[in-house]
């Protein structure tokens, strides 16, 4: 459970409300059924991946993709300047 937590809170998107229905929906899920999360669900990851797709929404989720690439792209020109001019 703590993996598949982690794993859909990096998705694009995840906030904790997302978190905390995806967790409520599968615990729910395993305890009407008896069944062990990994059994009912599969891989945590794989599980993460398809709950953010399914609980955050397609344009909320771009956003968050391309505002996280503009960072990325910021701090490797930070990075190398900082290496250019040393120490």
């Amino acid at each position: 459970m703590a993996r598949f937590q982690v794993r859909l809170a990096m998705q694009p998107g995840v906030d904790r409300a997302v978190v905390l229905q995806a967790v409520k929906e599968l615990t729910a899920h395993c305890a009407a059924t008896g069944e062990h999360p990994r059994t009912a669900f599969g891989d945590p990851d794989t599980c993460a991946e398809q709950a953010a797709a399914r609980l955050v929404p397609a344009d909320r989720a771009a956003r968050t993709r391309r505002h996280n690439t503009v960072l990325d792209t910021l701090d490797s020109v930070l990075r190398k300047a900082r290496d250019a001019t040393g120490p």
